[in-house]
Formats: structure tokens, sequence, C-alpha cells
């Protein structure tokens, strides 16, 4: 455990000097208050979460590594790591405005605070601009650095599309609900949450150590299908989680999302059910919420949701005891250890 504690300050170390290069960037030319509102927006919306994709990084690299990694490694594959919190963060600011939600990781939405406002727009734009730029002061001169960049640009395509397709199918779902389905709500988990939540860790872990990711396909495959569970028990959480564990209040049902539950709830009702489901899903009153709420819970959404989370995670073993590399199945490993029965 000792050894994840000081990863996790090694980790908070380089997010440090990270943020003071990009606040004394010299492409702009910083006065008090411009440095002062990037670093308290950085702090604020950043450093914030679980951290866990930045993470990966630099476990996944040491798995395939196989030993202790250098001082430069080390800060290095922290730095990727922090590319990609630095892609959430961005993805987040801006999700919260779209999706007019109240809190996020146990605190108000940056553009609920009353000194922000809509200033969270060209926030969002800040954060996701200082990726290019952490890239390149520190990988410009690596083999892999054009790889690097068409890995990020490549996955914020993938999930602003997967974003747009989770928000269109709502009006769809508005005029007629049963439009929702399983393969609906795959390929939203894939694209909105899969690339950039499982996916792009690895593969930037490969590509430092020099590989190349057309050779990975099959590892592709396996994280994007960990994603979509990934997704599905987020779904569940939203839900039946408690709001103190996972930092949020979940707003699914009120905005209408082609959620997993909603769409298992579709396939399990008899008419009647169908009924209020039509009635009152995608309603902001708390009345309508809590009747969808009472229905999940009589359809015994919970046990569909353990049946369904045991048989992906058997699954899942199978695809990765497949894979003939014993370090790859190791990062593939650790990263469904640690997603497995997750609370939050």
């Amino acid at each position: 455990m000792s050894s994840s504690i000081d990863m996790k300050s090694k980790f908070m170390q380089v997010y440090e000097t990270l943020k003071f290069e990009l606040t004394h960037d010299p492409s702009f030319e910083f006065d008090h208050d411009s440095r002062q509102w990037v670093d308290q927006m950085l702090d604020y919306n950043v450093p914030r979460g679980k951290l866990n994709r930045g993470l990966s990084v630099v476990d996944s690299y040491k798995l395939l590594k196989g030993e202790e990694l250098t001082q430069e490694e080390t800060f290095l594959s922290c730095t990727l790591g922090w590319c990609i919190e630095w892609l959430q963060a961005y993805f987040l600011v801006l999700d919260d405005i779209t999706d007019e939600s109240h809190t996020r990781r146990g605190q108000p939405c940056w553009f609920r605070l009353p000194k922000v406002g809509m200033i969270a727009v060209n926030d969002g734009l800040i954060l996701r601009n200082h990726i290019p730029r952490i890239l390149k002061k520190h990988f410009r001169e690596k083999p892999y650095y054009v790889d690097l960049l068409d890995l990020f640009n490549e996955v914020e395509f993938q999930t602003a599309s997967g974003q747009m397709i989770d928000l269109i199918t709502t009006l769809a779902g508005e005029k007629d609900l049963s439009k929702y389905s399983l393969s609906i709500h795959r390929r939203i988990a894939q694209y909105k949450t899969a690339y950039y939540s499982l996916y792009i860790p690895v593969a930037c872990a490969l590509l430092m150590f020099g590989e190349n990711l057309d050779d990975y396909v099959q590892v592709k495959d396996v994280l994007v299908e960990m994603g979509t569970y990934y997704q599905v028990q987020d779904d569940y959480l939203d839900c039946f989680g408690a709001p103190e564990v996972i930092g949020k209040i979940g707003t699914d049902i009120e905005d209408l999302k082609c959620s997993w539950l909603v769409v298992k709830a579709l396939e399990l009702s008899n008419e009647e059910q169908k009924k209020l489901l039509h009635e009152n899903y995608g309603r902001k009153d708390p009345t309508s919420v809590v009747k969808v709420k009472e229905l999940y819970h009589t359809l015994n959404l919970q046990a569909v949701f353990e049946d369904y989370e045991n048989t992906i995670h058997e699954k899942l073993v199978k695809s990765i005891e497949a894979h003939p590399s014993k370090a790859v199945q190791a990062v593939l490993e650790s990263f469904l250890g640690k997603i497995y029965k997750r609370q939050k």
C-alpha cells in the first residue's frame, strides 16, 4: 500500500511541475490575474478525481517493463498520465454545462461557481490546449511523438462523437422511448467512455515502450469491452450508488439518458410498466424520478446487473488469458481488478 501512496505523491509532484510550466508558458504574457485564474482553474478541475486513468499509465508501463522505472521513465509516464487527466477535466467541465449538472467530485461544478459561469467554456478550451503544449515540451524529441499526438487527437474525436450520440439519442428518446436499445447503448459506451478511460492509458504505455499500436488491436478490443462494462457500472451507480461515495447526484433519469438501466427496464416490463416508464422517464419532477426508481426495484434490476457483471467478468478473464504476452495480460488484469465491483 505504501508504494501506491508513494507513487501518488510522485504523481502529484509532476502535476505541480506541469502546472508551473503552463502558467509560465513563454507563448503568452501572463499577468498576476491570468496566472492566478489558470492556477485555480487547474487545481479545481484536474487533480480532484480518483486519478485512476493517469496512474494507470505508470502502472501499465511498469508491468510492460517488468522492473523498476528510472527517474526519467517515472516522470514521462506520469506526464502522459496527467495529459489524460487534463483530457478528462476538459470533457467534464464542458459536459457538466451540457447536462446542467450541479455537483462533480463532491463539489459544485466549475461553471456553478458565481465568479465562473460561462467563462467555463473557455476554460475547457484552455484545458484542451494544454495537452499538446505538455506533449511538445516533454516528448518532441521522442520517436513516438507523432504517434502520441495522433492518439490524443483520435481519442478526443471518438469521445466527443460518443458524447454527441449520447446527447442526440435523447432527442429520439423524447419522441419514442422504445428506440433505446442495447446496441445503441453499447455504441455510446464505446465511444464516449471506453477509448479515453481504458484504451488511451494502455496505448500511452505501449508507445513509450516502443511498440506499434497496430499490433495491439486485440488489446484494444478487450479494453473497449471493459469500457462498455465500466459505462454500465456508471449507469448503475448513477441510480443505485450513494452520492456521498460517488461524489455526484445522478441525473440520468431526469436527463432522459439512454442508460443501461432503462434499456433493461424496457426489455423486462409488461405493457403497464412500459406505460409508466414512457410517462415518467425524462421528467424533471422528483415524483416521476421516484416512480422510475420504484419500477427499477420492482423489476429487480440490481440482481440483473449482478448477473451481467459476473458474466462479463468471466468473458473478459477468458479474453485476457488468450493474449500471448504475459506482460500485456498483467496490464489488462490490473485494469479489470480496478473496475470489477467498484462502488464509485
